[in-house]
């Protein structure tokens, strides 16, 4: 049996005892039956020295849900030992100090008041005249600060957006009903901020005049005629994006297409509070800070502080150590520098000793050499791109991204990396959403997790796992009917941190994944199964006959799993399957009585504990060759 070790030992003067050992890893870039000797399907299993197991489980970090879906996460500690997690979503900015949430989402413009507010006797909507363009939707965070109090009711705290009236003009909910009908009421006293505004959690194809493809009278996919809306184009609108460094003990944060802010964990007694704008800094994509030489560096950016029409090409950096300084002069490092292969940046990783840049097209390396020129970028690779901003990830100098049809690494060159899912994985993904795509690593069993959207789902409801130390791949989801849309590892807190909702009707929460020795989900057990490829019981000619099975299984204490044998006789007709049988820790052996040429192997198991596979042996003997 080509790929099984096996190993003969006479159990009666028949019956011959073999050795299931598929090679480790998942196996779909043929069929069942070319897949012979490998394990071809499953969910919730890795291969640790070569062997399966489940993974653990997960239970909640708070119970504090989230408002959006998250699009990154980071965990750091302070001079003071004091444990963060902040991670940004479509809507809001949080961070968590020890087991404190704030929300942190930062204001991007204030005004004072002047007889900005129209009231309605006995209403508590408030008209609010902002004075100029505010940019505001429905549900988005506005703060009234010291205002003095009108018609006999208040505005000041953080209220949401309940309508929009034109460009200048909103409403909002008062403290308590106005006592009057007026207009331009409400003083001078006070301010008004607008925090950073709400965005759409999916990207949005362009359609309408202007997209798609202008040839009329010709046959083309998408064409359209003069004065025709396109169905379908080649514009895509992405939704919100994160990222995330730390400066010090402090963090820096950028929502795509807006402006780094800060956070100061120091201030006010380590009290946390909102993120304030760097007003100097330049509008852009995604930024991280150098590794040795601190500077701050934005990848896609504007090219002054005062000018929003962002370069998707353009790299822009603060002078070292001050990530408030971005016109460069003689006395300072800052400066910037446009890439030419490709349409955008895409993302960027801190490597050793350099930054990986991916475009859509290729890759480069940004390192350090000092005045005059500060930075040297080098083109490494071509047709490389990177899937997402948050598709790559480094360990110990070596970089590992998704593309948009493989999985490459750099090492000092870029190499296209052997994927044994990877058809399967491409063949099921939805394309549309693929900014999603989320890398992560798992240290402690040397793992690279890649959390991407399925067919059917809009965020990331899938993950597919590289272990680069053993070079082997699998697939599944983390929560069965969920999502989990970010993964950070276990260097802040002793296990991985995940951001997700178990089903589509339960609220969004950071969750411990993996926590040692926990096998459960929220205290329920856990479903694993594990199924190899189709295989010749003696090389596909006799008819054999298996007649027991051997178990080799290490489990948990009152754990169980489920095996089965699905044999046929010939390769036009169906499997027939042989149990499931029982298997627990006090199990010798499965008497059972299976007839064919080819068979498969399936594991399964509720659990609420952990399950190892050995070396499983099956019992088989000729049965003749008809």
């Amino acid at each position: 049996m080509a790929g099984i070790e096996s190993r003969i030992i006479m159990a009666s003067t028949d019956t011959r005892l073999i050795s299931i050992d598929f090679i480790p890893g998942f196996h779909r870039e043929s069929t069942v039956y070319a897949e012979e000797g490998k394990w071809y399907d499953g969910n919730r299993v890795r291969f640790r020295e070569g062997k399966p197991e489940n993974l653990r489980g997960y239970e909640k970090f708070s119970t504090d849900s989230i408002d959006g879906f998250a699009r990154d996460i980071i965990t750091w500690t302070d001079n003071n030992t004091r444990k963060y997690v902040a991670y940004g979503t479509n809507n809001k900015l949080y961070v968590v100090q020890n087991e404190t949430r704030t929300t942190a989402t930062p204001i991007v413009t204030v005004i004072s008041v002047n007889n900005s507010f129209d009231t309605t006797d006995g209403s508590t909507a408030i008209k609010v005249d902002f004075g100029s363009a505010h940019g505001v939707s429905v549900l988005d965070t506005v703060i009234f600060s010291s205002v003095d109090n009108f018609s006999n009711t208040s505005v000041n705290g953080t209220k949401v957006v309940t309508s929009v009236s034109g460009a200048n003009k909103f409403y909002v909910s008062a403290n308590g009903p106005a006592s009057a009908t007026a207009a331009g009421v409400g003083g001078t006293n006070g301010t008004i901020s607008l925090v950073l505004p709400r965005e759409p959690s999916n990207n949005i194809q362009g359609l309408g005049y202007g997209a798609g493809v202008y040839n009329a009278g010709v046959s083309i996919t998408g064409e359209r005629a003069w004065n025709e809306e396109a169905d379908q184009g080649g514009i895509t609108f992405l939704a919100a994006q994160w990222s995330f460094d730390t400066f010090g003990e402090d963090l820096l944060s950028l929502r795509r297409g807006s402006k780094i802010s800060y956070l100061d964990v120091s201030e006010n007694s380590y009290t946390i509070s909102r993120t304030s704008i760097v007003d100097t800094a330049p509008a852009a994509n995604s930024f991280l800070v150098t590794p040795n030489d601190r500077h701050t560096v934005c990848y896609g950016a504007a090219t002054t502080a005062t000018n929003d029409n962002i370069d998707p090409m353009r790299i822009k950096w603060s002078d070292q150590n001050d990530f408030r300084t971005w016109i460069p002069s003689a006395t300072n490092t800052a400066g910037g520098v446009v890439l030419t292969e490709g349409s955008r940046i895409i993302g960027a990783v801190r490597s050793r000793n350099t930054i990986n840049i991916w475009t859509d097209k290729a890759m480069y390396i940004q390192e350090f050499v000092g005045d005059p020129f500060i930075f040297r970028f080098t083109q490494v690779g071509s047709n490389c791109g990177l899937i997402g901003p948050h598709g790559a990830v480094d360990v110990d100098g070596v970089s590992y991204w998704m593309g948009e049809n493989n999985f490459y690494m750099y090492d000092g060159r870029v190499n296209t990396m052997p994927c044994t899912v990877r058809r399967h994985l491409f063949d099921s993904f939805n394309m549309t959403q693929k900014d999603k795509v989320y890398a992560g690593l798992n240290s402690e069993f040397r793992e690279i997790v890649w959390l991407y959207p399925s067919t059917d789902s809009s965020e990331p409801d899938s993950y597919v796992i590289y272990n680069y130390a053993e070079d082997s791949w699998v697939y599944g989801k983390l929560f069965e009917d969920g999502i989990v849309t970010v993964f950070a590892d276990r260097d802040v807190y002793n296990n991985t941190i995940t951001i997700g909702r178990t089903s589509a009707t339960d609220d969004m929460l950071v969750y411990n994944n993996e926590p040692t020795d926990i096998y459960t989900g929220n205290g329920l057990p856990l479903a694993s199964f594990l199924e190899s490829g189709s295989f010749d019981l003696d090389k596909g000619k006799e008819l054999m006959y298996a007649d027991k099975i051997i178990p080799d299984y290490t489990f948990s204490t009152g754990e169980q799993i489920k095996f089965s044998l699905r044999v046929k006789r010939y390769p036009s007709e169906e499997f027939t399957e042989k149990g499931p049988f029982t298997i627990d820790a006090n199990t010798q052996k499965v008497n059972m009585r299976a007839r064919g040429r080819q068979a498969v192997v399936r594991v399964s198991a509720d659990a609420a504990g952990q399950w190892k596979w050995g070396s499983v042996r099956l019992g088989v003997q000729p049965d003749g060759e008809r």
